[in-house]
């Protein structure tokens, strides 16, 4: 199945998922070369949209995302990649197993965070 990478000038955005919890555990962005590399090889490939190249996620870690399972969405424009975390499991940069660790304020928490900003 053809991903389209046209939608968002060349990339998808790639949802990871730690197949054995359901965890969410990051998102990243791939090209066409990125995706093959990663059902090619079974190990998460991104473009890094910053350096502009091509990487291995845990290359110089060692926390290897191993796909386990690949998905696409209805309109084929995001992949969901069901991983097994390798290593120590630290996913995120900041050395903590998910990326999504930051709480966002709703309701009326979150109007005051908005009122306290002006």
């Amino acid at each position: 199945m053809e991903i389209d990478f046209d939608k968002m000038q060349g990339l998808a955005p790639a949802v990871i998922q730690d197949a054995a919890t359901g965890e969410l555990l990051m998102v990243g962005f791939m090209n066409r070369e990125a995706l093959t590399a990663t059902l090619r090889t079974s190990f998460v490939t991104f473009y890094s949209r910053t350096r502009r190249a091509l990487w291995t996620k845990g290359e110089t870690s060692g926390n290897r995302l191993e796909v386990v399972a690949a998905w696409t969405d209805c309109d084929r424009d995001t992949v969901l990649l069901r991983v097994r975390v390798l290593g120590a499991g630290k996913v995120c940069h900041t050395g903590s197993r998910s990326c999504f660790t930051q709480e966002l304020p709703l309701g009326a928490a979150a109007l005051a965070v908005e009122e306290a900003r002006r």
